[in-house]
């Protein structure tokens, strides 16, 4: 007999690289459950500014409760304040959102990246009850174990906890690390069933966010 679930992971990969003047973000489009694609063009990223992206794999249905509760938060700081919310300050409102459902958490995996006040790439990983940390460069869904030791081997950083703080960024230029996020995602295309179809980047920079698709196998 089948025990019945209040959560389902519709799959799906994000990942995040911050470099010193740029920020990458990719998420796949495809949303399953267990064998079945529910659809192919399903984005699992919310722009909150030009300069700070969330990103959300796992439960879809939390994830836009999550998003839509975190719009109308930045609405209202936007109103309260007259200026959009700086990537830090993202990054602290959705530690204590997700901490305040601590009991019941939103079955996603988060990441927050976008330049921070100078200018420089930041990336924000999250588990399910909002402790945080910023890194470098991040992955989340399920691809994380075919992605996160290619990240790993090319971007290796110093950790986030030493003493005095060490510089976490990639140094690689734009446009190398823009083809490693397109690389590692081909790849991850060809082992994980649920990550597929398509991939939407943003790249922010301090011009502004661009954005790009890549296709992906459909089987």
């Amino acid at each position: 007999m089948g025990s019945w679930s209040p959560y389902d992971d519709n799959g799906g990969t994000i990942l995040a690289v911050a470099g010193e003047d740029y920020c990458i973000v990719a998420a796949s489009t495809r949303m399953s459950t267990g064998y079945s694609i529910l659809t192919r063009d399903s984005s699992k990223m919310l722009q909150l500014s030009p300069k700070v992206v969330i990103a959300s794999a796992g439960m879809q249905a939390d994830a836009a409760t999550l998003h839509k509760n975190l719009q109308i938060k930045n609405v209202m700081y936007q109103h309260n304040h007259a200026r959009p919310m700086g990537v830090s300050a993202v990054a602290q409102l959705l530690a204590n959102t997700l901490y305040y459902k601590r009991f019941f958490p939103y079955y996603t995996f988060n990441l927050v990246a976008g330049l921070d006040a100078e200018g420089r790439g930041a990336v924000y990983n999250y588990d399910a009850i909002g402790s945080y940390e910023r890194c470098g460069y991040f992955c989340q869904g399920s691809g994380k174990g075919l992605i996160q030791p290619v990240l790993d081997n090319q971007l290796k950083a110093a950790s986030p906890l030493l003493v005095p703080a060490q510089n976490t960024l990639s140094n690689l230029p734009l446009d190398k690390a823009l083809d490693l996020v397109k690389d590692a995602f081909v790849s991850a295309g060809e082992r994980d069933i649920y990550t597929g179809d398509q991939v939407e980047i943003l790249i922010i920079t301090a011009t502004g966010t661009r954005r790009e698709e890549l296709q992906l196998k459909l089987d």
